[in-house]
């Protein structure tokens, strides 16, 4: 079982006088922390202009990382292709993070969703769905042969070159290939890729299972195996006392549910708007009527939150519908200042991650 730590690097939520420099500074020694733990791996987000979340560049913070830990997996979750005009600079750098991390980097990709950063881009979002579709199989390509294959295309024009320097290894759709994947057009992408898939828990567990059943059997038809179990992305506070615990989910969860919902701006209608957001359009109609005060209730309510027990407890509960996934624990969001944080990572790792480990092994064995 994989369990990891996803870094959203926002300041939303936080006291005026927290900087951003002090924002990165506390995010990474999170993360130099989760080297000496039981954690496989770290993601970073791509985000930009908003104290949402403003990680620009997430190979710069990675290679940084990359100084600062020795065995952990270092991760994109994701770098969203079509903000990058020519995407094979996106094979470079994944080629030259691979070698400075002697192969311990996975590539996540994604299409994007906010309306805000593709216009700041001056990038139409109605053509999110091609630009993406069409640069991913190149860069995985380049990846797994070291070169860029020649392309001539509606987006881009290369010839064939060299990824110097080359990957650190070929070996990619097998273990080090993602795709953020919320929506089942992407889904099926991520399948006919050959990618694992990586989501962030916001629906209600029916609907996520369903369509974690469908990308599977995507996954089979296009690739003829079975998929690597998915990642799910989880909002999570684990604390020795449950009433702090429920405390600080209700202020922490709820500030970044809010935050969610104004940066993509959830609750609005440019989703109907835009030709290949088909899911999201219906999403934002649903929250619209229930309003914004009942999502951000129901989102807290979804999250991974409690004592350790009451954490695993849960998750006995999701593996029971979902079957086994990866999990990538979220510890810094919505103001969550570095203590909790910490005393969340802390707790987690001790008294959660070697029973869900066993579990894994348990149901391995039984196979």
């Amino acid at each position: 079982m994989e369990i990891g730590i996803a870094q959203l690097l926002p300041s939303f939520g936080c006291d005026s006088s927290v900087t951003d420099n002090q924002v990165y500074h506390e995010e990474v020694e999170l993360a130099a922390l989760a080297d000496t733990m039981d954690y496989d791996h770290i993601w970073a987000v791509e985000h930009h202009f908003e104290d949402y979340s403003f990680c620009p560049d997430n190979f710069v913070y990675l290679s940084h990382l990359a100084a600062r830990t020795k065995r952990i997996k270092l991760a994109t979750g994701a770098v969203i292709v079509p903000w990058h005009l020519q995407p094979m600079r996106i094979a470079e750098r994944a080629a030259m993070l691979d070698q400075l991390t002697n192969g311990r980097f996975m590539l996540g990709l994604g299409r994007g969703l906010a309306r805000r950063e593709f216009d700041q881009f001056g990038i139409a979002m109605d053509e999110s769905r091609e630009r993406y579709d069409e640069a991913a199989p190149l860069i995985i390509e380049a990846l797994e042969t070291g070169f860029w294959p020649e392309h001539e295309g509606k987006y881009f024009k290369t010839p064939r070159v060299p990824l110097r320097p080359a990957p650190y290894s070929n070996e990619w759709r097998d273990h080090r290939f993602t795709q953020v994947a919320m929506s089942p057009d992407s889904a099926e992408q991520a399948a006919r890729l050959g990618a694992q898939v990586m989501a962030f828990n916001y629906k209600p567990i029916e609907q996520m299972n369903q369509e974690y059943e469908e990308y599977k059997a995507h996954f089979r038809k296009y690739q003829g195996r079975e998929p690597r179990p998915m990642l799910m992305t989880e909002m999570m506070v684990c604390d020795a006392d449950a009433a702090r615990a429920r405390e600080h989910a209700e202020r922490y969860v709820a500030n970044y549910g809010i935050s969610v919902l104004d940066h993509y701006e959830m609750l609005g209608e440019q989703f109907s708007a835009a030709k290949c957001y088909p899911t999201y359009a219906e999403a934002a109609a649903a929250m619209r009527e229930v309003g914004k005060e009942n999502v951000i209730k129901g989102y807290v309510e979804q999250q991974i939150w409690g004592t350790p027990d009451q954490i695993l407890r849960r998750f006995e509960e999701r593996f029971a519908q979902m079957g086994d996934y990866g999990i990538l624990c979220v510890f810094r969001f919505g103001g969550t200042p570095f203590d909790v944080a910490e005393r969340s990572m802390r707790l987690f790792n001790e008294e959660c991650i070697p029973v869900l480990r066993g579990w894994a092994k348990e149901r391995a064995a039984a196979a």
